[in-house]
């Protein structure tokens, strides 16, 4: 009697699809598992692997500069090296727990507070940047006229050099934004800086994922006689995801190179890109210390970019991922 509940209980086609739910649910957490070990092995070695070629060529380079002559050809072409131009890459990782200038403070912590500077300017650069682009490919997708008209401008936008642009950009921030309620600090112009850079992929990614949706997907909206909106929130909205995170992708890391960028350039007080240039400023005395912010600029660009990453299998899932071109 006992043997036969246990099998009415097994063929209960509720307690199969509950456990086929479990195992599902545990494949998937497995998978996510294996996924993220095989990332991380990866960019270890990938980082090791850029570790022993810059150790290497230091090698080779330094001893062609304590023979004093070129070698045929190769010695001829690239650059000789010493540990001033390209310092060990233990004395590099080592400045890290060094406390320089007699500060108190070691030099990853003036890093990691440099990084948080320069992330809140790119984060407001970020966010304006991806309202800005999406609000241009709305309106782009909408009338195909103004498409035609205003994205060669857009497009010619991005040709202007940056490190040209972010001056103006300061100097029309310190003289002509006094008007708002608050007064103008270098730190907003920092943050349109960001914003240039950021709105660019948006707008266009974005462009392309609206107008993405099959044509008789379009035709099945309007023969329920769909509004725009309705068919924009149901329909074209959600077939941009995946170009949209493409996008956002390089929207997030362009922001960061934006804020750095600007920071040199509105002489704001912190932020990793006024730490980059006080240590171009003392690199005869510290090498070491240039290589290591630089690094850590490095390491910011890809936080955020699997911080975007992060989000995008939350909202997306597993769908196929398109490229921004």
């Amino acid at each position: 009697m006992a043997d036969t509940d246990i099998g009415a209980e097994t063929d209960d086609p509720l307690v199969r699809e509950h456990r086929i739910k479990q195992q599902a649910a545990q494949e998937q957490r497995r998978d996510a598992v294996v996924r993220i070990v095989r990332q991380t092995v990866t960019f270890v070695v990938f980082l090791g692997l850029l570790a022993g070629l810059y150790s290497g060529y230091k090698a080779f380079g330094q001893s062609i500069d304590d023979a004093q002559h070129d070698w045929p050809v190769v010695g001829s072409v690239l650059p000789r090296t010493d540990d001033l131009n390209m310092p060990p890459v233990g004395k590099i990782f080592g400045q890290f727990g060094e406390t320089p200038g007699g500060r108190d403070r070691i030099y990853v912590h003036i890093l990691f507070d440099e990084a948080i500077f320069t992330l809140r300017e790119a984060f407001a650069g970020f966010m304006v940047g991806l309202v800005i682009g999406m609000v241009i490919a709305l309106a782009l997708a909408q009338w195909r006229r103004l498409e035609q008209g205003l994205l060669p401008y857009v497009i010619a936008s991005q040709t202007i050099p940056l490190i040209a642009i972010a001056p103006i950009i300061v100097i029309w921030g310190r003289k002509n934004f006094d008007v708002f309620p608050w007064e103008w600090q270098d730190w907003m112009s920092v943050s349109i800086i960001a914003t240039y850079l950021t709105f660019f992929p948006v707008a266009v990614n974005g462009l392309r994922g609206l107008q993405s949706p099959r044509p008789e997907n379009q035709e099945l909206m309007e023969s329920y006689a769909a509004s725009w909106s309705q068919t924009l929130w149901r329909l074209r909205l959600p077939a941009s995801l995946p170009y949209l995170f493409a996008a956002l992708k390089i929207a997030a890391t362009a922001s960061i190179v934006g804020a750095i960028v600007g920071e040199i350039s509105a002489g704001v007080e912190g932020g990793l890109g006024r730490r980059i240039l006080r240590e171009a400023f003392n690199y005869t005395t510290g090498p070491d210390r240039l290589f290591a912010s630089v690094l850590g600029a490095a390491v910011l660009g890809i936080f955020v970019f699997l911080v975007v990453t992060a989000v995008e299998r939350l909202v997306v899932g597993n769908q196929p991922q398109e490229s921004t071109t």
